[in-house]
């Protein structure tokens, strides 16, 4: 009985020590990275879904995954705009492969044709998620990519904003993840191949006044993203990978008018959209866990995990953060008001 105890002993020393050992390799390798870049997997070939593809960083998504020669499967709920997005990808499609408009000459086509597919769908709704994955699979067949981007943002106070407004700011931002996981994750795990992409924010890391439904939304779907991840891990199912990303505010008017203190604004300035979404295409084609752009959301993330709450509220004021919104919610309201005016005219 001792000597049993004794070896029991002994086992959770060592794997102590492996487990010290692995997470120091991890640093190490994680350090590695600053230095040397690692190399980008290929898309060449693998069906992507993209969600919110119509405008914004959906867009710019699919412009970057056509010119890696992936089958586009475009979402939105604007069907015109989801149109206008495939068109562009047609022309990248086109420009990659000059010849393909000419009889004369010899065509070098890939393996496969390149296609990109538009289909409408109200990711808030997850009978439409169902339905719309359902054609996906047998119209264009088994995804490997699926980037959950759709997003949308309520512009009021809470007290002044509808319950439907709260309601479908969390079902697009956070619900609609469960749903599409659900419709194409069996199908990734039958074959452990496939990469799941949550497009977050940096509010969904810290907070700020004003914003409390795209806040919550935000939170439960990077909460969502991270306990995906441990379930593929506890599973074994290493070819399924997982990004999140987190951006800070991008300039895709979505937040039109949000403002810190001036004297702060050249070191937190909007990110530009194309800027945005290649850090992003690194960190996927690089099969990252998680990124947040720029650099400095890092030290913001761990700050506020070390910060008493009050202090928290010091350095906000400081920057001018804790009132940032503030701006955009008063011309969302005023925008509001001037669209009810016409429609009583």
């Amino acid at each position: 009985m001792e000597a049993q105890r004794h070896a029991n002993i002994m086992n959770i020393v060592t794997e102590f020590f492996v487990v010290t050992f692995k997470i120091i390799w991890s640093f190490v390798l994680a350090g590695g990275k600053w230095f040397i870049r690692p190399r980008e997997k290929s898309v060449e070939g693998q069906v992507c879904v993209i969600t919110g593809a119509g405008s914004g960083l959906g867009r710019f998504f699919a412009l970057e995954f056509a010119r890696r020669r992936a089958i586009l499967v475009l979402w939105d709920i604007n069907r015109q705009a989801n149109e206008e997005t495939a068109e562009i990808v047609r022309e990248i499609y086109r420009e990659m492969n000059p010849s393909a408009g000419s009889s004369d000459s010899v065509q070098e086509l890939p393996l496969f044709q390149l296609k990109v597919y538009t289909y409408f769908c109200d990711v808030s709704k997850r009978e439409s998620v169902y339905s719309t994955a359902e054609k996906v699979r047998k119209e264009v067949g088994n995804i490997d990519l699926l980037i959950n981007n759709a997003g949308v943002v309520s512009g009021r106070h809470l007290l002044e904003c509808p319950d439907e407004l709260i309601e479908r700011t969390m079902m697009v931002n956070c619900h609609s993840h469960f749903w599409t996981t659900k419709a194409f994750l069996p199908k990734m795990l039958e074959r452990n191949h496939g990469h799941i992409v949550t497009v977050a924010s940096s509010l969904g890391l810290f907070t700020t006044a004003g914003v409390e439904d795209y806040c919550a939304s935000k939170f439960g779907a990077i909460g969502f993203h991270e306990s995906l991840s441990h379930e593929l891990k506890a599973a074994d199912k290493d070819g399924i990978k997982m990004t999140l990303v987190c951006p800070f505010l991008v300039d895709t008017g979505m937040f039109k008018g949000c403002k810190i203190r001036k004297e702060m604004a050249p070191l937190f300035p909007p990110l530009k959209p194309e800027y945005c979404v290649k850090q992003a295409m690194r960190a996927i084609l690089t099969d990252q866990a998680m990124i947040c752009t720029p650099r400095i959301m890092y030290m913001v993330t761990f700050m506020k995990t070390i910060l008493p709450f009050d202090a928290i509220v010091c350095m906000y004021r400081f920057i001018g953060a804790d009132k940032c919104m503030y701006p955009f919610l008063a011309q969302r309201k005023e925008s509001t008001n001037n669209n009810e005016s016409k429609t009583v005219i």
